[in-house]
């Protein structure tokens, strides 16, 4: 359902952004503004200021700013329609619903309902496990053993779940209720009589809890070596392992501490780190770090370490935790991999060898770019050109998956040199996009198609198809060039979306036509447009995500262009340089097809454009 823009702008209205961020971030007043230590970065000195009068909050720090909705999808890692009902239930507003089919509503009711009561369930079940475990002296000693505080227990909420097939049955008087069956608390066989029987018998138990504190599923662990030794809640209404990171809820200000995520492989990793100081690491839920987990993780932190056993499972469970953070990192991010000595890992290594050596350890963990280079050469001779030829193959899907930027140049510098080729030559061999290629946001190419006399006279055309013609791939999306005209023009509208309707037709058509990823980016705002009017970049993220380039509205997001406020007048500058460059590429072409008459008018309209405009006499 998209939400009315209007109802937005009132609540929003209504919404005061001061007290909001107050909540969460300890303010003072600093003259008009108040101002605190950012809850999205580690800092000392205050760079986070927050605007009464703008509605505005911005961290010259970090560079993250919003409305009092992008702070709560920011700060609690909730989507936009989650945050709009929550502020409005708060503000006694109606989240207008006349959008939605009576059918829709009805579904959308249901789910709500249904999520509530799955996670009350949960809740009791873990405030049950909680209980079993003070009166479980096996258990005691067993978390003793692993040296855990009952404060850390407490914490975490670390339960017991006791021996017996029913033990539930005590806490659930009506056991054959069909949610104890949705929530994963209890099996039901497949045989004739159903037989119903608990999940989790005898296992010291993980409750997992989502960002906003709900108890969503369990992780339980033997206390001998049975099999398996851990057991995790299976997928629900509620819980999917894919999306969800056990200890985020309990690490959010350990994360802004800290200034990094550190992201382990088991349950007792994250528990046994906060005890000895490092709060902020968080595990995957028995399934391989995805897409969804480095993105929520993003909303908390802009530096991630991936921490893996020694062995070989820990080096391929880095390797795919390497292919789902590529796409997010950006030139302002950090994304390092730890791999500890075979025999360890992180549980035992700091208690075998200290915080201290831990922490060491982390702070030389492996950079993604070097990483990423290791895995492309990963059974390749690099003293062969058959093996540099592979190692080019396999490096290209990783490079491409990159977000464009300084991050991505250099190392395609690197691999150009690994495969002693130069950078323009391992670019055309890839259907890359020459960097002197004229297209909006480049720099014009000095390659010509033709050549000046030595005598000076006027060039001759010239059939061949200059050099910055040599274009990308057939089928291969153009990427994003950080700082060009497009990005800069698409931060604006995306910053100020009524700017939009502030241009005219044919300058909306001239950023419609733009190469991929740009042009078709414009075409999907100006269909938001016109279906919903202008929205708030909160209400666009949440929008744009099913889009294919997605990655590139939020990269030019994200790198905000200091000091430069998104107006009118610097979108039609932006335009205006576009149309320039455009009709030059228009007689780059008339020179290559020998058109003369082309060029020549070309030319004119080239020198019109340039001519300073009459102002307006003013009475």
């Amino acid at each position: 359902m998209a939400i009315p823009q209007h109802f937005i702008q009132e609540l929003l209205a209504r919404a005061d952004v001061v007290e909001i961020v107050g909540r969460y971030v300890q303010l003072k007043k600093t003259g008009a503004n108040f101002s605190g230590l950012c809850p999205f970065h580690s800092e000392k000195s205050p760079s986070f200021t927050v605007s009464p009068s703008k509605q505005f909050y911005h961290c010259f720090g970090c560079g993250k700013n919003g409305n009092a909705i992008g702070f709560l999808m920011d700060h609690t890692g909730a989507g936009f329609v989650e945050v709009v009902h929550d502020l409005a239930q708060q503000y006694g507003m109606q989240v207008p619903e006349d959008e939605r089919s009576p059918a829709e509503r009805e579904r959308a009711a249901q789910e709500t309902a249904q999520r509530a009561t799955l996670t009350s369930v949960l809740q009791r079940a873990a405030d049950a496990y909680r209980d079993h475990l003070k009166h479980s002296p096996k258990a005691v000693a067993y978390l003793k053993q692993r040296g855990l505080s009952g404060q850390i227990a407490k914490q975490f909420g670390l339960g017991y779940a006791p021996e017996g097939w029913r033990a539930l049955a005590s806490v659930f008087p009506d056991y054959a209720d069909p949610l104890l069956d949705e929530s994963g608390l209890v099996i039901t066989g497949e045989d004739d009589d159903g037989k119903r029987y608990d999940r989790f018998r005898d296992r010291v138990m993980f409750p997992i809890r989502s960002v906003k504190g709900d108890v969503i599923g369990f992780g339980g662990r033997v206390l001998g070596d049975e099999k398996p030794k851990y057991l995790n809640s299976p997928e629900t209404p509620v819980f999917h392992k894919g999306r969800e990171l056990y200890g985020l809820f309990e690490a959010r200000s350990a994360l802004r501490e800290h200034g990094y995520a550190l992201v382990t492989e088991g349950y007792m990793d994250v528990v046994a780190l906060a005890q000895l100081g490092f709060g902020n690491a968080v595990a995957t839920l028995g399934t391989a770090c995805t897409p969804e987990h480095v993105q929520k993780l993003f909303r908390f932190t802009d530096s991630v370490v991936f921490s893996f056993d020694g062995d070989a499972a820990g080096r391929r469970a880095a390797r795919k935790a390497l292919d789902a953070a590529l796409a997010m990192a950006t030139d302002t991010r950090s994304i390092k991999f730890l791999f500890l000595p075979p025999e360890h890992d992180p549980d035992s290594f700091i208690r075998a060898e200290g915080a201290e050596a831990f922490g060491e350890a982390v702070r030389q963990a492996t950079p993604l770019s070097r990483f990423m280079l290791e895995a492309a050469t990963e059974g390749c001779d690099m003293a062969s050109a058959e093996g540099r030829s592979h190692f080019a193959a396999n490096a290209r899907p990783l490079w491409q998956a990159l977000p464009a930027g300084a991050l991505a140049q250099q190392l395609l510098s690197e691999i150009a040199a690994q495969v002693q080729l130069g950078t323009h030559e391992l670019e055309q061999l890839w259907g890359l996009q020459r960097p002197g290629a004229r297209r909006m946001g480049g720099e014009r190419s000095e390659n010509r198609s033709y050549q000046r006399k030595p005598d000076g006279r006027k060039p001759q055309f010239s059939s061949q198809r200059p050099e910055a013609r040599e274009g990308r791939q057939a089928g291969r999306p153009v990427r994003a060039q950080p700082g060009s005209r497009a990005s800069r023009a698409l931060q604006i509208v995306l910053t100020e979306p009524a700017l939009w309707d502030q241009i005219s037709q044919v300058e909306q058509a001239m950023l419609c036509d733009l190469p991929a990823p740009h042009g078709p980016l414009f075409v999907w705002l100006s269909g938001q447009m016109l279906d919903h009017g202008p929205q708030p970049w909160a209400a666009l993220r949440e929008a744009v995500v099913e889009q294919p380039y997605a990655s590139v509205a939020q990269q030019v997001m994200v790198e905000q262009y200091e000091g430069i406020e998104a107006s009118a007048t610097d979108l039609r500058d932006i335009l205006r340089q576009e149309h320039e460059a455009q009709i030059k590429r228009g007689m780059d072409a008339a020179l290559a097809a020998g058109d003369a008459p082309l060029y020549q008018s070309l030319t004119r309209e080239l020198a019109a454009l340039k001519r300073p405009q009459p102002r307006e006499s003013v009475d």
